[in-house]
């Protein structure tokens, strides 16, 4: 009888620790959900442009091939990864989250031109023509996880920099819990924002009261401003994102002059105002790095074009267009 209760303390010894180890996890993933909100509403806004034209019965399909293609990035491919650099060459870190940041500039920098100077591509029609949805769809599919990748990127990096875990194994399950957590809440976001004009549509039809028909007309009506809007957060997100990898990656390799002249700037801003001192520095940091993103971008612009896109077509035997 003493050694069973003995095997049972000794059981209850290790739940206390199991469980404290579960509210560890979930304390740790917890934080580094707050410390990446921002990038969370970047690809809660990118996404849903992604199913913009297509059947509506195509719409959650897409967004659920996207989210596993979302978690793919996250747990295959950008957690091993994000711990052997953070254990074996923490150096290399900076420089590559620089380059990501340096690719959202490029493409939001891209979408402001060619909505500023509409040009045509033969490449790009014949890729992105409607006549064609189901390649349409492939294309809109791979553009997505490709974005989300580099997003994902930058949330794996500051979810391990806030991460204060005595073991790797550690580091490990909050990673993946981060991962698993934020990709449920994103693409859940995204399919109710998608699937948004087809709820209105149907209480408009079917609604029992007069009030519930006319909130679902105006969800109706709403949608298309709500989707052009966030198009323009969209691309914005993509600037601002990028503008500030950039802006940190160069304090920290050293050159912290744009940073520290944006940090000033928006402590100025802040003080400036009696109220509302967190949202304003927040909305000029945001905004210059921004500022910063676009100017990065749009210098890049003519290096893709005119020479990296060329050099992969050459190595792909692709088009440099494509």
């Amino acid at each position: 009888m003493s050694g069973l209760l003995a095997l049972l303390d000794d059981v209850a010894a290790i739940a206390k620790v199991a469980a404290s180890s579960v509210d560890d996890i979930a304390s740790a993933a917890a934080k580094a959900g707050g410390q990446t909100a921002g990038i969370l509403i970047d690809d809660a806004a990118v996404t849903p442009t992604y199913v913009t034209g297509l059947a509506p019965s195509r719409e959650l399909p897409m967004i659920w091939r996207i989210t596993k293609g979302s978690l793919k990035n996250k747990l295959v491919f950008l957690l091993p990864i994000a711990l052997l650099l953070s254990n074996f060459a923490p150096w290399a870190i900076t420089p590559l989250l620089m380059f990501g940041g340096a690719y959202l500039c490029f493409e939001g920098a891209e979408k402001i031109l060619h909505a500023i100077f509409p040009h045509a591509s033969h490449a790009v029609e014949q890729d992105m023509s409607p006549r064609d949805p189901v390649h349409l769809e492939e294309a809109r599919v791979a553009g997505a996880i490709k974005t989300d990748f580099i997003l994902s990127a930058e949330i794996m990096t500051i979810s391990l920099s806030v991460i204060e875990a005595p073991s790797i194994y550690m580091e490990t399950a909050v990673l993946a819990v981060v991962a698993i957590g934020i990709t449920i809440a994103v693409y859940g976001v995204v399919a109710l924002i998608v699937k948004m004009d087809d709820i209105g549509l149907h209480m408009a039809a079917e609604g029992r009261f007069a009030a519930t028909r006319s909130l679902g007309r105006g969800l109706v009506q709403f949608m298309p401003h709500l989707l052009a809007g966030l198009t323009f957060i969209g691309t914005g997100a993509m600037l601002w994102v990028g503008g500030n990898i950039l802006t940190h990656g160069l304090d920290v390799l050293g050159q912290p002059w744009i940073y520290d002249q944006i940090h000033h700037l928006a402590e100025a801003a802040a003080q400036a105002v009696t109220t509302a001192q967190g949202a304003v520095k927040w909305a000029v940091t945001a905004g210059l790095d921004g500022v910063v993103g676009l100017g990065v971008g749009l210098v890049l612009i003519p290096v893709v074009t005119k020479i990296i896109a060329p050099l992969i077509g050459a190595i792909t035997g692709k088009p440099a267009a494509h």
